[in-house]
C-alpha cells in the first residue's frame, strides 16, 4: 500500500499564528494517516525557522524543496512547494508557472522521481494562481509540462488549485488526469476550503485542493480517497487529501496509471 497526502500548510505571513502549533498538528496527522508521500505548498521559511527542514526531521523523511515567494536572507520570509517521501527520492524538476498580473506572487510546481517498493512513480506538488484566467493557463502550463516529464510513467499531481472543480480547466484536466476522490465519491461533498466570516458564519465553501493520477503504463487500485483535517485543532485553513494505492489486481478500482 502506498499512501500519499497532499496538503497546503498556511503560512500565515507576517502573522505566523499557532505555527509551532500547527506544524506539529500537521506531523500528528501525518503519523496517525501513516502517510508515504507528502505534496506540500505554503511551506515557510524564516531566518530563524525552516518549516521544511522541521518536518523531514519530525517525521524522518527525505524532501525536496523550491521556493516561490520572498526571500529567507534578504526580507526574512519565503514559502514554496515541497515533496517529501519515506522512500529514497531524486531527480528533482521545477517548473515555473508564472507570476501573471499580480506582482511578487510566483506559482510554480515541484517534481521528484519516487523510489517505492513498488517501483518507481513520478510525485509533482503544485500551487496554481487565484485569478481565473491566470489559473486556466497555469493548468494548461502545468499539465504540458508533467506530459513532457511523464511520458508513460505513472504519475501522481497533488495540490492547491485554486479552482472549483466545477471551472472549465478542472473539467478538462478531469479527461486527462484521474481525480481520485471523486471516482470513488462521484456525489459527495468535496469541499476542502472554507471562507468565514471573523463571528463564524461561512461565506465561501470550495473544493480547492485535489490528488490526481496522470494515466501511465502500470496498473494500480485506488483503495480509498478523502479529504481530512487535524483535529482538535486544525493545522491550515485547507483540508489535506489522502490516497491510498496498492498494485493493481482484478476488479472494478483497477486504474491504468
Amino acid at each position: 500500500m502506498l499512501t500519499v497526502m497532499s496538503a497546503n500548510l498556511c503560512h500565515d505571513w507576517p502573522r505566523y499564528r499557532r505555527w509551532a502549533e500547527r506544524l506539529e498538528s500537521f506531523a500528528s496527522l501525518v503519523e496517525r494517516e501513516k502517510a508515504d508521500v507528502l505534496l506540500l505548498q505554503e511551506v515557510a521559511r524564516t531566518r530563524r525557522f525552516q518549516a521544511d527542514l522541521w518536518i523531514a526531521q519530525r517525521l524522518g523523511m527525505a524532501y525536496a524543496y523550491s521556493k516561490a515567494n520572498g526571500h529567507e536572507k534578504g526580507i526574512g520570509f519565503e514559502e514554496g512547494v515541497a515533496v517529501f517521501s519515506r522512500y529514497p527520492l531524486d531527480a528533482p524538476r521545477l517548473h515555473v508557472l508564472g507570476r501573471g498580473s499580480v506582482p511578487f506572487v510566483g506559482r510554480i510546481a515541484l517534481g521528484v522521481t519516487i523510489q517505492t517498493p513498488f517501483g518507481r512513480i513520478l510525485a509533482f506538488s503544485a500551487h496554481l494562481g487565484i485569478l481565473p484566467f491566470e489559473n486556466k493557463v497555469q493548468v494548461r502550463q502545468l499539465s504540458s509540462w508533467i506530459g513532457r516529464m511523464a511520458g508513460r510513467r505513472p504519475a501522481l499531481i497533488g495540490g492547491d488549485f485554486n479552482a472549483a472543480e466545477d471551472a472549465p480547466q478542472m473539467r478538462r484536466i478531469r479527461e486527462e488526469w484521474i481525480d481520485t476522490f471523486r471516482r470513488l465519491h462521484p456525489e459527495a461533498d468535496g469541499t476542502t476550503h472554507e471562507l468565514r466570516w471573523p463571528w463564524g458564519g461561512s461565506i465561501r465553501r470550495r473544493r480547492l485542493d485535489y490528488l490526481f493520477l496522470r494515466p501511465g503504463r502500470t496498473a494500480w487500485s485506488v483503495v480509498e480517497s478523502r479529504h481530512v483535517r487535524a483535529s482538535p485543532r486544525p493545522y491550515s485553513d485547507h483540508d489535506a487529501v489522502v490516497l491510498r494505492l496498492r498494485p493493481a489486481g482484478p476488479g472494478p478500482d483497477r486504474v491504468c496509471v
